[in-house]
């Protein structure tokens, strides 16, 4: 069924602002950095988030009960043993994808940079598609080429050389691809909050395991970080993962992902506003281009004799 007008605009809407929690949380992480560790940051951030979404989770199996009271709501054996596999797998590739991405701006990258180059994951996950049998449209292969162009702008400073801590969130952009695929695989057979609470409370045991052999850990320094990793645990993780649940339900796929991209460019308006970081003219330019490419990227096929099985599929599903 195609969505109307009202739910578009009003999908889009909640989209917009799941795009701009998620990009001023960059701040957030870089303000948080200033009094603890990388692997403190995100076992807290990741904990709460699987302590917020708990209720969350409630709440839905309340309302379904009650929309269809005659169904019954228990998980199958099967299920949950699908559940706690699936959402640990996926909790251990966004553990090293967050603790990566922390690494790199608690070793400089700006909280603006860091979010337009770990958007690059939205290129890559068509490429790493690649692999494992699915097509790749020729489109794909200019954006990349434009992303490379981009990176170069944004990461390799005077001297044509790169900062360590760019490569950090570089490598980070890369498991968050390998991360969409697993999700992608594992989603369709759970309830997605669900599988977002599992994720979530094994990323934060994880980082906390990491965080006990490596990091030293002070009450006073728990505190000077308890709102950044508060806006990152509970908005990030917690609000802003639900309000896309409801946002894409009511959004057209393409549009849903061209919204979320503005996640980049939010983070580099909130680093501007709450930290006064201004990108050079370089970055800027890297910028627009690396956000050019992210939009061409998702842009449709037009329909006809291209359409891809993907969209055959949802084609027959309408």
């Amino acid at each position: 069924m195609t969505k109307s007008r009202k739910d578009n605009f009003i999908g889009s809407l909640i989209l917009a602002l799941t795009a701009l929690i998620w990009g001023s949380s960059f701040v957030a992480q870089t303000t948080g950095a200033e009094h603890v560790g990388p692997f403190t940051f995100i076992a807290m951030r990741s904990l709460l988030g699987a302590a917020f979404l708990l209720p969350v989770i409630a709440v839905m199996q309340t309302v379904k009960r009650v929309k269809s009271p005659e169904q019954k709501q228990k998980m199958t054996k099967e299920n949950k043993k699908y559940l706690l596999i699936g959402g640990s797998v996926c909790g251990v590739v966004l553990c090293v994808a967050s603790c990566l991405q922390q690494l790199g701006i608690d070793r400089g990258t700006q909280p603006g940079m860091a979010a337009f180059i770990t958007a690059l994951y939205i290129l890559l996950v068509p490429i790493f598609s690649v692999v494992i049998g699915k097509k790749i449209r020729p489109v794909i292969w200019g954006c990349v080429a434009v992303s490379v162009v981009a990176l170069y702008l944004l990461c390799v400073k005077q001297g044509n050389h790169i900062q360590s801590s760019d490569l950090f969130v570089l490598a980070c952009a890369v498991c968050y691809a390998i991360h969409i695929l697993v999700i992608d695989k594992v989603s369709p057979k759970v309830d997605g909050v669900m599988l977002s609470a599992v994720q979530f409370l094994v990323a934060g045991i994880l980082a906390g395991l990491v965080m006990l052999l490596t990091e030293e850990v002070s009450a006073e320094s728990l505190r000077l970080a308890a709102p950044s990793i508060a806006y990152s645990g509970i908005m990030s993780s917690g609000v802003a993962y639900t309000l896309q649940i409801i946002g894409q339900q009511k959004t057209e796929p393409t549009l849903a992902t061209m919204i979320m991209s503005l996640e980049s460019v939010f983070g580099v308006l909130t680093a501007m506003v709450v930290l006064s970081q201004v990108p050079t003219p370089r970055e800027t330019a890297g910028c627009i281009l690396m956000f050019l490419a992210i939009i061409v990227a998702q842009l449709p096929e037009k329909k006809g004799k291209n359409f891809t099985a993907n969209q055959r599929k949802a084609k027959q599903r309408n």
